[in-house]
């Protein structure tokens, strides 16, 4: 099994991947997100399942990008809860599919589907029921690269990944041969309390970095790794980001460190 890195605040096992109990909590959240983005950065993407089952809905987004292309995106935020054990979602409009067969292993996800057209990446946040359309269709897998890196003081967990399969965008069938990560997390989630920054890429020399800040105006030991080329996963201590917003409120550039 992968490299776990250990914080000694919470014990993450295999029995993690799956689905969680959920609390009492309006918005307890579950959500499943995974990310790519190819070595030259001409194109990335990604996919999140975030489940609300006292909400009586789940999250369903999955997107590509790409320099000079526009935004084309699946966002539905009334999405039907999977059924229970799955993380399977199904619309008249979409299919989304998820496999892990193997704890913190290979992760198989699908994504089929009528996605919207923005050429401004803003309108995904307003009404984009006018927007042009297409097909969007993922194929992919990750795979782990070094370990597993749970949050010290939440339950959540990062796994840096490479990533292959194919994109399919309108007619054109792409093949990815890329690096990404996937992560996993449950608790109550209110996205509305406070603003938060997180960050994954992969360094010109290959390694990987992850971190996190929310924005309450002081520091905290924030959650951050990296795993360098043929390395192990390690924590690290001061990550910290400073983050400048635009007057529509919309983050408008950031400085990590």
């Amino acid at each position: 099994m992968a490299k776990i890195v250990e914080h000694g605040t919470w014990t993450l096992t295999p029995a993690d991947e799956a689905r969680h109990e959920p609390g009492p909590e309006l918005l307890w959240n579950e959500s499943y997100y995974f990310d790519f983005a190819t070595p030259d950065g001409s194109l990335a993407g990604y996919v999140r399942l975030g489940l609300y089952p006292n909400w009586d809905r789940a999250w369903y987004w999955a997107a590509l990008v790409g320099p000079g292309r526009p935004l084309v995106i699946i966002g539905d935020n009334h999405a039907p809860l999977p059924e229970p054990g799955s993380a399977d979602v199904r619309t008249g409009t979409y299919t989304g599919t998820q496999r892990i067969t193997e704890p913190f292993g290979p992760a198989h996800v699908t994504v089929d589907g009528t996605a919207s057209i923005l050429p401004d990446p803003t309108s995904a946040y307003g009404d984009a029921a006018n927007a042009e359309t297409t097909r969007l269709a993922f194929d992919l897998r990750w795979d782990t690269v070094s370990g597993v890196y749970p949050y010290k003081d939440l339950p959540r967990y990062e796994i840096p990944c490479t990533v292959s399969g194919t994109v399919t965008l309108g007619g054109e069938t792409i093949a990815i041969d890329a690096h990404g990560e996937r992560d996993h997390s449950w608790g109550e989630r209110d996205w509305w309390k406070v603003s938060w920054l997180w960050t994954s890429g992969r360094l010109n020399d290959g390694t990987f970095v992850h971190g996190m800040q929310a924005n309450i105006g002081f520091p905290i030991p924030w959650p951050c790794f990296t795993v360098p080329p043929g390395g192990e996963i390690g924590h690290h201590d001061g990550f910290s980001a400073e983050t400048t917003f635009s007057s529509s409120d919309l983050p408008a550039r950031s400085h990590l460190r």
